[in-house]
């Protein structure tokens, strides 16, 4: 969302100024490093079919929701490919209970054992869930973007609410509100940053919970995209700078992602382009006293395999199939 926006910037008004701003951005955003300490040998090859393919790992804390302790672990996991032809993007989510096996830290001190695909960022930060994604998926992951559900709020906020349609009325008890409730009404309405930070993140009202939250995220996903590529924001210097520093704010993104080249390469991406799954799973079962959600072997195997060699009418044909 950053990049597109940028890059309107730059192709209006004075380009001189523009660059200065956007640049002015780009430094306002924190950088991680992702990779440093992901063991080079252990890391997946290119596909040569996939020519210039990209692979992001977007990864989201929730240090509010009540089933996180301490703000460490990624309670949203996103796969991005972006094809060679920059045609659309498609968006895997992981639910963050898949059960997988997570490598030993670089201090070897935790991982090195099967356990739910989040407690990789708790156990070894970015890099280590860099190394998790990558030995689940057998997709190189090319750059990592983190989300801070804290300023999620106010990146809503910063486009006066977006428009979302619930499908079907219900509680949040953990909601941002003094009394830790919201109801939510079936049908279209406009939300601002905290009911839709309370919609993105509700789970425990739904009998699939997580699966639900993950369905809503990805509709949240395309309101913000929507909103901020309307004319309504992108004409309105006021709005639009509001949007990038809230967006700057919450965002953090790895050494290596040159954002003026991403914004080239992303610049014609709308919500309609953009195609969102599930990773492969066979249901959900427990493993000592956790709930865990079960991956499918073969399905992902597949699925992943039609990423690595960027064939998104496989993908489709896949993630369409469940």
């Amino acid at each position: 969302m950053i990049v597109l926006a940028a890059l309107t910037l730059l192709g209006g008004g004075g380009a001189l100024a523009a660059a200065l701003y956007a640049r002015d951005i780009d430094n306002d955003i924190p950088r991680i490093e992702a990779f440093a300490e992901v063991p080079q040998e252990a890391r997946p090859t290119k596909d040569t079919a996939a020519g210039d393919a990209m692979n992001f790992l977007i990864l989201g804390s929730d240090t509010r929701d009540p089933d996180t302790t301490g703000g460490s672990r990624a309670d949203t996991i996103i796969l991005m490919h972006l094809p060679g032809d920059r045609s659309g993007a498609q968006l895997v989510s992981i639910p963050r209970d898949t059960w997988v096996q997570v490598p030993r830290s670089a201090d070897g001190r935790r991982g090195g054992t099967e356990a739910k695909i989040n407690a990789a960022y708790a156990w070894g930060g970015a890099p280590l869930m860099v190394q998790t994604v990558e030995r689940y998926t057998g997709v190189r992951v090319d750059h990592v973007l983190m989300v801070d559900f804290a300023g999620f709020k106010e990146i809503v906020d910063a486009l006066d609410g977006v428009e979302i349609d619930v499908e079907k009325a219900f509680t949040s008890t953990h909601s941002l509100n003094p009394d830790s409730i919201r109801e939510f009404k079936a049908g279209p309405q406009t939300m601002d940053g905290a009911a839709a930070l309370d919609y993105a993140r509700e789970r425990y009202a739904f009998e699939d919970g997580d699966f639900a939250r993950i369905r809503h995220q990805q509709q949240v996903i395309k309101a913000i995209i929507n909103k901020a590529a309307s004319g309504g924001v992108l004409t309105n210097p006021r709005r639009l700078n509001s949007f990038l520093r809230a967006t700057a704010d919450a965002v953090a993104i790895d050494e290596t992602l040159n954002i003026f080249t991403t914004a080239r390469d992303l610049r014609h991406l709308r919500s309609d382009s953009l195609s969102f799954y599930t990773s492969p799973i066979s249901g959900t079962g427990t493993r000592g006293n956790q709930s865990v959600v079960l991956p499918d072997p073969a399905k992902a195997e597949a699925f992943y395999d039609a990423v690595r060699r960027d064939d998104t009418a496989q993908i489709a044909a896949i993630g369409a199939a469940g």
